[in-house]
Order: structure tokens, then sequence, then C-alpha cells
């Protein structure tokens, strides 16, 4: 163990060191308390620098903006002065306009007011002037009615008469001068449209007559087809509808009917049975039955090559197939199915001429006569059949006008029926193309003639070249030159309206003047 004075020591010791330890503390506290007021004290002196620079800045700045600010204001303010000051001369100006503009206007209102005062005043002077003037004339009248021995009346008339007569001479040299440079001009136009028509247009005319004719391979074939009395050519025209003449033509029968398909269903069928040989009813009637089946795909047929020859597509198969029947059916012993295809393609022709639809022209004219097809099973013309046919199967407004314009029984509505009119004119007036009867012939020739003899001043008319050409002689004191220029028009309107003719008739008038005196 230690002593007392040891432990004394060791205290004594640790109170010591105790001791420093206190003191070295608290002079280190108080040390760093010293650098802590001198670094405060040097940031309050920087920080109140800093205020310092700061409310300095703020200073100059607020000056600077206030230097600025009323700068601004001042420059606004001359420029709304500017503005001002132009508006205040703008409103000067017109300020001064109106006013010019209101003196203008006062003195035209005095101008008017003076016009108007002077107008009033002239007409005034006129009231009294035309009073004067119908007393003058009234005096002037009542001379001249004193002196001329005629009414006013009587004047007027013979004066209108007067003038009648010299406007009728003037226009009539006037209409004939236009219709002589207007003809020339169509009428070479028309020549070289029709010609080139014509031209690119070579179509072939068959003539049918109500007979066919069989030949046999001989004579004794007759006997087999009238059969054990007869009962063969009993079945064969019964079945058929036609009439087997059998007579002393050698090696030939003929059919007869005025049904052109009836015909050619007969003449297949016995051509048939010939080849065959076996002739007996139940036969006949077999044959005739393949012949209608082949003459109904015949018609078919023709229908469709029409259609394909002239590039008329779209059309309804029943219209295809009345075209086929027009292959049977003859006009004037023209065939009428190579008529329609010939109109066809000369509408089509004059229509790529003239600029219009090609196809709806060629449509027009195959279609003009299929009304021919039916007219022995419908009542009525050929033209109010075929309206009637198109308009069941939609044709178009044109077509339809076409088919009902071509014989002039209405007016034409559109170009391509005028051109389907011409088209069946070349067609039907094509020599050759048609025949007549002797009996129509000569009753269209006494039809002229007595259309021309109905009117006045008409000495003697013949009808010459076919009744192609009128020949009319007139009365030399009755009408003059210039009247026969109006007669002649009035004379072909006639014709026009009354007579249905092919192509073409020419009106030739001719005034003739004698002098004739004997020396004695």
């Amino acid at each position: 163990m230690l002593s007392i004075d040891a432990l004394l020591v060791v205290v004594l010791l640790i109170v010591t060191a105790i001791i420093v330890g206190v003191i070295a503390f608290i002079m280190g506290v108080s040390y760093r308390k010293r650098i802590a007021e001198a670094k405060i004290g040097s940031a309050e002196e920087k920080a109140s620098k800093i205020i310092d620079d700061a409310i300095t800045a703020a200073e100059a700045k607020k000056r600077e903006i206030m230097l600025e600010a009323k700068e601004e204001t001042l420059k606004a303010k001359n420029e709304l002065d500017q503005e001002i000051r132009e508006r205040r001369a703008e409103l000067q100006r017109l300020e001064r306009r109106i006013i010019q503009k209101e003196e203008a206007v006062d003195r035209k209102a005095e101008s008017l007011e003076k016009k108007e005062e002077s107008l009033a005043e002239k007409m005034e002077e006129l009231d009294k002037l035309k009073e004067e003037v119908a007393v003058l004339q009234q005096k002037e009248i009542q001379e001249l009615e004193r002196i001329s021995g005629l009414t006013s009346e009587e004047a007027k008339e013979y004066l209108f008469r007067t003038v009648e007569n010299q406007v009728k001479m003037e226009s009539a040299i006037l209409i004939k001068d236009i219709e002589s440079k207007a003809k020339m001009e169509a009428e070479k136009k028309a020549r070289e449209i029709i010609t080139n028509a014509i031209q690119k247009c070579a179509a072939d005319h068959v003539a049918d007559t109500t007979v066919s004719v069989v030949p046999l391979p001989n004579d004794e074939m007759k006997g087999r087809i009238i059969g054990r009395e007869g009962r063969n050519i009993r079945t064969l025209e019964t079945l058929t509808g036609i009439d087997l003449i059998i007579d002393d033509t050698p090696e030939a029968v003929i059919l007869s009917a005025f049904d052109p398909i009836r015909r050619e269903v007969a003449r297949i069928a016995l051509e048939k049975l010939i080849l065959d040989g076996r002739i007996h009813p139940a036969r006949i009637e077999e044959m005739v039955e393949k012949a209608k089946k082949e003459v109904e795909n015949m018609i078919r047929e023709e229908g469709e090559a029409a259609t394909f020859e002239t590039g008329v597509h779209g059309l309804h198969p029943e219209l295809v197939r009345l075209l086929g029947k027009l292959k049977f059916r003859t006009s004037y012993g023209q065939n009428v199915l190579k008529h329609s295809i010939e109109v066809a393609h000369l509408c089509g022709i004059m229509a790529g001429e003239l600029g219009l639809d090609v196809r709806l022209a060629k449509r027009a004219g195959l279609l003009h006569d299929i009304g021919k097809a039916a007219d022995k099973e419908m009542e009525g013309s050929h033209i109010s059949i075929g309206v009637e046919l198109c308009r069941k199967y939609r044709e178009s407004s044109v077509v339809i006008n076409a088919i009902e314009a071509h014989h002039g029984d209405v007016e034409p509505e559109s170009l391509i029926a005028v051109l389907v009119q011409a088209a069946d004119t070349i067609s039907a007036a094509r020599p050759g193309a048609r025949r007549e009867t002797l009996e129509t012939y000569i009753k269209r020739l006494q039809k002229l003639e007595e259309i021309a003899d109905g009117f006045d001043g008409v000495e003697k008319s013949f009808a010459i070249q076919a009744g192609r050409e009128l020949r009319i002689m007139v009365i030399p004191e009755q009408t003059d030159d210039a009247q026969m220029v109006l007669l002649s028009r009035e004379i072909a309107r006639k014709i026009e309206s009354e007579l249905e003719y092919p192509g073409q008739i020419k009106v030739h008038l001719i005034r003739e003047t004698r002098a004739i005196e004997y020396a004695k």
C-alpha cells in the first residue's frame, strides 16, 4: 500500500493537472471567442459595405429607370400630339371638302330649279305649238282632200297599198339574193357531205316479191308433194299459211304468201322434204317445226349481224330480234333491213362530218323503221309502233324523236333527227332502190299539177322528169319577176305539206311575154 504522502502527492498532481487543464480549456475558449468575434466583426463590416454598395447601385438604377420612364413618356406624348395634329388636319380637310360639296350641290340645285322653270316655259310653248300644228295639219288635210278628191282614209289605204307593193318587191329581191347565196354555200357543203357519205356506204339492194320458187329434181316430185288426194299439199299449206302453186312450170313449184317469214318457213321445209324424200303429213309437220326454229335463229343472227356491222351495241334483245325480222320485210321492193343498215351508215358518216355523236346517230338510223317489223301484229303506223317499242325498251329521247320525225309527222328536236330524215331520203331515192306502182306514180304527177294550177297567176303546169321537176307557165300580165320568187316559194311549201315523195322536186317558174304585130 502507498503511504499517505504518496497519496497526497498523487492527489496534488491530479488536482494540478485538472487545474492546468481547466485553465488551458478556458484559455482556448477565450482564444476561439476572440477569433470568432474578430471574424464576426469583419463579416459585419463586409455586410455593411455590401449593403451600402447595393443601396448605392439601387439608387443609381432607380435614377436610370426614372430617366428612361420620363423619356418614354415624353416620346409617347410627342407621338400622340403628332397624331392629334394629323387628325385635326384631316378633319379640317374633310370639313373643307364637305363645305365645297354642299356649295356645289346648292349651285346644282339652283341650276336645276332654273332649268325646271325653263322647261316649264318651253313645255307651255310646245303645247301651244302642238295646238297650232294640229290646226295646221287639219287645214292641210282638208286642203289635200279637196285637191286630191280623196278622204284621209282612202289616201292612207292607197299609201299602204303602194308601200306594201314596194316592200313586197324589195323583200322578194332581197329573199332571192339571200336564197341564192345561201343555196350556193349550203348546196356546196351538203353535196360534199352527202357525196362523201354515199361514197363510203355502198349497200346492196334486195328486191323481194310475194312468191318464192323451189326447184325440183324432177317433175315426178310434184305428185309426191301433192300426195294421195292432196293430203300432203293441204298439210303443208295449213301448217305454214301459204299457197303452194303447182303448175306446168318444169321442175319447179311456187310458194305464194304476203308474209315473207311464212314463205321462208315453207321454202326451207319443202327443200328439206325434197332432200329427205319421205313426204307424208307427219314428216311435213316435223320439217315445218324444224324450219320455224331455223328461221327464228336466222332472224336473231341477222339482227346481231346488223348491230355488229353498224357498230350499234347495247340494244335490247327483243329489238335485235325485230331488226332480224326486217330482213323479210320490203318497202317498195327495197329490203328494209338493208335500208336500215344503209341509213345507219349514212347518219354516222354525216354526223362525223358535222361533229355530232356518231354512235347515237347510227343507233337512230338503224332503229328508224323498227316499227315495220311489228306492223302486222300491232295496230298503227310503223312510226307510232316504232316509237312505242323504243319507249318500251328504254331508248333515248333523241332516238325516239328521230323515229317520230323521219317522215315529218313531228318537228325534229335535234340535228340527229334531221340527219335521219336526210339519210332515209337518200337511201330511198337512190335510182333502182325502190319501185312504185304505175297508179301511184300517175296520181302523184296529177296532184303536182293540181297544186300548181290552184295558184293565181298560173297559166299551165307540167310535171316532168318522172315528177322530179314541176315546170309552171305564169301569166305575165298578172305576175312580175319579183312576185315569181314568192309564188315559187308558196308552191314549194304547199307541195311539201300535201305530198309524200322521195328526194326533192324542182319548182321551175317561166314568165314569157310575147308581142305580135302584123305588117300590112
